[in-house]
Protein backbone atom coordinates (compact mmCIF):
# COMPACT_ATOMS: atom_id res chain seq x y z
CA UNK A 1 0.00 0.00 0.00
CA UNK A 2 0.67 3.87 -0.81
CA UNK A 3 0.52 6.52 1.67
CA UNK A 4 -0.48 9.93 0.40
CA UNK A 5 -1.83 13.55 1.70
CA UNK A 6 -4.41 15.54 0.81
CA UNK A 7 -3.98 19.25 -0.03
CA UNK A 8 -6.66 20.03 2.27
CA UNK A 9 -4.22 20.25 4.83
CA UNK A 10 -3.00 23.37 2.88
CA UNK A 11 -5.80 25.19 1.25
CA UNK A 12 -9.12 24.83 0.49
CA UNK A 13 -9.34 24.80 -3.13
CA UNK A 14 -5.84 23.94 -5.71
CA UNK A 15 -5.28 26.16 -7.83
CA UNK A 16 -2.24 27.22 -10.17
CA UNK A 17 -0.82 28.67 -7.01
CA UNK A 18 -0.55 25.49 -5.19
CA UNK A 19 1.24 23.23 -7.92
CA UNK A 20 4.54 23.93 -5.22
CA UNK A 21 2.31 21.46 -2.99
CA UNK A 22 3.55 18.47 -5.14
CA UNK A 23 7.07 18.39 -4.50
CA UNK A 24 6.15 19.90 -0.93
CA UNK A 25 3.92 16.21 -0.28
CA UNK A 26 7.29 14.51 -1.55
CA UNK A 27 9.52 16.16 0.62
CA UNK A 28 7.79 15.02 3.21
CA UNK A 29 7.93 11.66 2.26
CA UNK A 30 5.22 11.03 0.41
CA UNK A 31 4.21 8.23 -2.23
CA UNK A 32 1.32 10.38 -3.60
CA UNK A 33 -1.06 13.45 -3.02
CA UNK A 34 -4.73 13.90 -3.50
CA UNK A 35 -5.63 17.30 -4.87
CA UNK A 36 -8.38 18.87 -3.60
CA UNK A 37 -10.78 21.11 -5.42
CA UNK A 38 -14.27 22.49 -5.60
CA UNK A 39 -14.55 24.49 -8.68
CA UNK A 40 -13.02 22.55 -11.87
CA UNK A 41 -12.81 25.67 -13.88
CA UNK A 42 -10.32 26.57 -11.76
CA UNK A 43 -8.36 23.62 -11.19
CA UNK A 44 -4.79 23.46 -13.33
CA UNK A 45 -4.81 20.09 -14.67
CA UNK A 46 -2.65 20.27 -17.41
CA UNK A 47 0.33 22.48 -15.34
CA UNK A 48 -0.78 19.69 -12.51
CA UNK A 49 -0.19 17.18 -14.75
CA UNK A 50 3.92 17.98 -15.63
CA UNK A 51 4.12 18.87 -11.88
CA UNK A 52 3.24 15.29 -10.94
CA UNK A 53 5.21 13.79 -13.84
CA UNK A 54 7.99 16.67 -12.74
CA UNK A 55 7.49 15.40 -9.10
CA UNK A 56 6.84 11.51 -9.90
CA UNK A 57 4.11 11.71 -7.93
CA UNK A 58 1.15 9.83 -8.25
CA UNK A 59 -2.10 12.02 -7.79
CA UNK A 60 -5.61 11.50 -7.10
CA UNK A 61 -8.18 14.21 -7.55
CA UNK A 62 -10.74 15.09 -4.49
CA UNK A 63 -14.26 16.97 -4.54
CA UNK A 64 -17.64 16.78 -2.93
CA UNK A 65 -20.82 18.21 -3.68
CA UNK A 66 -21.40 21.31 -2.69
CA UNK A 67 -23.95 24.88 -2.59
CA UNK A 68 -26.93 22.58 -2.81
CA UNK A 69 -26.33 20.37 -5.61
CA UNK A 70 -27.33 16.22 -5.24
CA UNK A 71 -27.97 13.28 -7.50
CA UNK A 72 -30.73 12.32 -5.54
CA UNK A 73 -33.12 15.41 -5.74
CA UNK A 74 -36.58 15.71 -7.40
CA UNK A 75 -35.15 19.17 -8.51
CA UNK A 76 -34.69 17.86 -11.92
CA UNK A 77 -32.27 21.31 -13.32
CA UNK A 78 -30.20 20.99 -9.87
CA UNK A 79 -30.01 17.12 -10.28
CA UNK A 80 -29.06 17.99 -14.35
CA UNK A 81 -26.66 20.60 -12.77
CA UNK A 82 -25.00 17.86 -9.99
CA UNK A 83 -24.12 15.83 -13.01
CA UNK A 84 -22.80 18.11 -14.89
CA UNK A 85 -20.49 18.93 -12.29
CA UNK A 86 -19.42 15.50 -11.41
CA UNK A 87 -18.64 14.75 -15.36
CA UNK A 88 -16.14 17.66 -15.48
CA UNK A 89 -14.66 16.35 -12.26
CA UNK A 90 -13.99 13.10 -14.38
CA UNK A 91 -12.87 15.17 -17.66
CA UNK A 92 -10.57 17.14 -14.93
CA UNK A 93 -9.25 13.90 -13.86
CA UNK A 94 -8.97 12.66 -16.95
CA UNK A 95 -6.97 15.96 -18.18
CA UNK A 96 -4.03 15.53 -15.14
CA UNK A 97 -3.48 12.39 -16.12
CA UNK A 98 -4.71 10.74 -13.18
CA UNK A 99 -7.43 7.83 -12.76
CA UNK A 100 -9.47 7.83 -9.55
CA UNK A 101 -11.88 10.74 -8.72
CA UNK A 102 -13.41 10.46 -5.53
CA UNK A 103 -15.62 11.91 -2.83
CA UNK A 104 -19.21 11.86 -1.07
CA UNK A 105 -20.81 12.28 -4.46
CA UNK A 106 -24.72 11.33 -3.66
CA UNK A 107 -25.86 14.67 -1.94
CA UNK A 108 -24.47 18.09 -0.51
CA UNK A 109 -21.91 17.77 2.00
CA UNK A 110 -23.48 19.32 5.46
CA UNK A 111 -27.16 19.43 3.91
CA UNK A 112 -29.43 17.53 6.68
CA UNK A 113 -33.09 17.59 5.68
CA UNK A 114 -34.07 16.52 9.32
CA UNK A 115 -35.43 12.91 8.00
CA UNK A 116 -34.67 9.89 6.83
CA UNK A 117 -33.66 9.80 2.84
CA UNK A 118 -36.92 8.32 0.39
CA UNK A 119 -36.36 5.28 -2.04
CA UNK A 120 -37.31 7.80 -4.92
CA UNK A 121 -34.18 9.63 -3.53
CA UNK A 122 -32.27 6.34 -3.53
CA UNK A 123 -33.50 5.38 -6.75
CA UNK A 124 -32.55 9.15 -8.53
CA UNK A 125 -28.88 8.36 -7.16
CA UNK A 126 -28.05 4.85 -7.71
CA UNK A 127 -29.82 6.54 -11.84
CA UNK A 128 -26.99 9.30 -11.49
CA UNK A 129 -24.04 6.98 -10.71
CA UNK A 130 -25.27 4.61 -13.20
CA UNK A 131 -24.82 7.77 -15.52
CA UNK A 132 -21.62 8.64 -13.96
CA UNK A 133 -20.32 5.31 -14.25
CA UNK A 134 -20.97 5.72 -18.02
CA UNK A 135 -19.35 8.39 -18.39
CA UNK A 136 -16.36 7.74 -16.67
CA UNK A 137 -15.69 4.95 -18.31
CA UNK A 138 -14.91 6.73 -21.61
CA UNK A 139 -12.08 8.25 -19.87
CA UNK A 140 -10.74 5.40 -18.26
CA UNK A 141 -11.60 7.12 -14.42
CA UNK A 142 -12.81 5.22 -11.84
CA UNK A 143 -15.21 7.32 -9.22
CA UNK A 144 -14.99 6.11 -5.32
CA UNK A 145 -17.83 7.33 -3.43
CA UNK A 146 -17.40 8.50 0.35
CA UNK A 147 -20.09 7.51 2.78
CA UNK A 148 -19.92 10.27 5.47
CA UNK A 149 -21.14 10.22 9.59
CA UNK A 150 -24.74 11.22 10.11
CA UNK A 151 -23.40 15.14 11.21
CA UNK A 152 -22.42 15.69 7.45
CA UNK A 153 -25.32 13.91 5.36
CA UNK A 154 -28.66 12.28 6.01
CA UNK A 155 -27.96 10.29 2.54
CA UNK A 156 -25.32 7.49 2.90
CA UNK A 157 -23.36 6.89 6.33
CA UNK A 158 -22.60 3.42 6.56
CA UNK A 159 -20.57 0.01 4.71
CA UNK A 160 -23.76 -1.44 4.38
CA UNK A 161 -25.94 0.97 2.72
CA UNK A 162 -22.48 1.34 0.70
CA UNK A 163 -22.65 -2.01 -0.12
CA UNK A 164 -26.18 -2.18 -1.15
CA UNK A 165 -25.36 1.23 -3.48
CA UNK A 166 -22.90 -0.46 -5.16
CA UNK A 167 -25.06 -3.58 -5.92
CA UNK A 168 -27.85 -1.91 -7.81
CA UNK A 169 -24.95 0.80 -9.58
CA UNK A 170 -23.71 -2.11 -10.55
CA UNK A 171 -20.72 -0.58 -12.65
CA UNK A 172 -17.31 -1.62 -12.90
CA UNK A 173 -16.36 2.35 -12.74
CA UNK A 174 -18.09 2.76 -9.42
CA UNK A 175 -16.87 1.64 -5.88
CA UNK A 176 -16.59 2.93 -2.18
CA UNK A 177 -14.06 5.70 -0.60
CA UNK A 178 -13.62 4.31 2.96
CA UNK A 179 -12.88 6.79 5.30
CA UNK A 180 -11.91 5.77 8.77
CA UNK A 181 -12.86 8.72 10.43
CA UNK A 182 -16.30 8.30 9.32
CA UNK A 183 -16.48 4.88 9.99
CA UNK A 184 -15.24 5.45 13.46
CA UNK A 185 -18.63 7.51 14.22
CA UNK A 186 -20.69 4.86 12.04
CA UNK A 187 -19.21 1.30 12.41
CA UNK A 188 -19.62 -0.63 15.36
CA UNK A 189 -16.56 -2.71 13.89
CA UNK A 190 -14.50 -1.20 11.37
CA UNK A 191 -12.70 -4.35 10.45
CA UNK A 192 -16.29 -5.76 9.93
CA UNK A 193 -17.01 -3.03 8.24
CA UNK A 194 -14.02 -3.41 5.98
CA UNK A 195 -14.48 -7.25 5.01
CA UNK A 196 -18.54 -6.02 3.86
CA UNK A 197 -17.09 -3.97 1.69
CA UNK A 198 -14.23 -5.95 0.21
CA UNK A 199 -13.72 -5.71 -3.54
CA UNK A 200 -15.74 -2.35 -3.83
CA UNK A 201 -13.18 -0.28 -1.68
CA UNK A 202 -11.58 1.84 -4.28
CA UNK A 203 -9.93 4.08 -2.13
CA UNK A 204 -8.88 4.71 1.49
CA UNK A 205 -8.77 7.85 3.85
CA UNK A 206 -6.90 6.92 7.02
CA UNK A 207 -7.85 9.35 9.23
CA UNK A 208 -7.73 9.14 13.25
CA UNK A 209 -10.95 10.30 15.19
CA UNK A 210 -10.06 13.28 15.78
CA UNK A 211 -8.46 14.20 12.41
CA UNK A 212 -5.52 14.45 14.00
CA UNK A 213 -2.42 12.12 13.36
CA UNK A 214 -2.93 9.10 12.50
CA UNK A 215 -2.04 6.26 15.14
CA UNK A 216 -2.12 9.03 17.86
CA UNK A 217 -5.73 7.88 19.46
CA UNK A 218 -7.85 5.13 19.66
CA UNK A 219 -8.60 3.59 15.77
CA UNK A 220 -7.62 0.10 16.22
CA UNK A 221 -4.76 0.72 13.07
CA UNK A 222 -3.15 -2.55 12.82
CA UNK A 223 -7.20 -3.76 12.81
CA UNK A 224 -7.69 -2.01 9.97
CA UNK A 225 -4.52 -2.80 7.97
CA UNK A 226 -5.32 -6.43 8.60
CA UNK A 227 -8.50 -6.36 7.11
CA UNK A 228 -7.91 -4.34 4.38
CA UNK A 229 -4.85 -6.79 3.06
CA UNK A 230 -7.07 -9.52 3.76
CA UNK A 231 -9.63 -8.15 1.52
CA UNK A 232 -7.28 -7.49 -1.09
CA UNK A 233 -6.48 -3.95 -1.25
CA UNK A 234 -3.65 -3.31 -2.12
CA UNK A 235 -3.78 0.74 -3.17
CA UNK A 236 -3.66 4.10 -1.64
CA UNK A 237 -4.04 5.31 2.48
CA UNK A 238 -4.60 8.46 1.73
CA UNK A 239 -4.03 10.75 5.53
CA UNK A 240 -6.91 13.74 4.81
CA UNK A 241 -6.79 16.36 7.25
CA UNK A 242 -7.54 20.50 7.41
CA UNK A 243 -5.76 23.24 8.71
CA UNK A 244 -7.41 25.24 11.46
CA UNK A 245 -6.03 28.35 9.98
CA UNK A 246 -8.20 27.77 6.43
CA UNK A 247 -11.77 29.37 7.40
CA UNK A 248 -14.03 27.20 4.63
CA UNK A 249 -12.89 24.02 5.70
CA UNK A 250 -12.43 24.90 9.33
CA UNK A 251 -16.45 26.00 9.10
CA UNK A 252 -17.28 22.68 7.17
CA UNK A 253 -14.91 19.81 9.27
CA UNK A 254 -15.81 21.95 12.50
CA UNK A 255 -11.92 22.12 13.01
CA UNK A 256 -11.51 24.92 16.07
CA UNK A 257 -8.08 23.87 17.16
CA UNK A 258 -4.47 22.65 16.32
CA UNK A 259 -4.35 19.00 15.83
CA UNK A 260 -0.80 19.44 15.72
CA UNK A 261 2.36 21.27 16.99
CA UNK A 262 2.25 21.88 13.05
CA UNK A 263 -0.04 20.71 9.60
CA UNK A 264 3.47 18.53 8.42
CA UNK A 265 3.55 16.39 11.70
CA UNK A 266 -0.02 14.94 10.47
CA UNK A 267 1.17 13.54 7.50
CA UNK A 268 4.63 12.74 8.52
CA UNK A 269 4.00 11.14 11.87
CA UNK A 270 0.86 9.67 10.47
CA UNK A 271 3.25 8.46 7.39
CA UNK A 272 5.73 6.28 10.01
CA UNK A 273 2.77 5.21 11.90
CA UNK A 274 1.02 3.67 9.10
CA UNK A 275 4.34 2.80 7.56
CA UNK A 276 5.03 0.01 10.61
CA UNK A 277 2.17 -1.86 10.25
CA UNK A 278 2.61 -2.46 6.43
CA UNK A 279 5.51 -4.72 6.81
Amino acid sequence: MQIGVNTLLWTAGFTEAHLPLIGKARDLGMDGIELATFDFSSFPAAAARRELEACRMPGILCSALVAGMSLATDDAPLREKSVEFLQAGVRATAEAGLSLFIGPFCSAVGYLPGRRRTADEWLRCVEGLQELGEYAGRFGVRVAIEPLNRFETFFLNTAADALELCREVAHPRIGILYDTFHANIEEKNQMAAIRLLGKHIFHVHTCENDRGIPGSGPIDWPGVIGALKEVGYDDWLVIESFGPGIKEIAAAACIWRDLSAKPEDIPVQGARNLRALLH
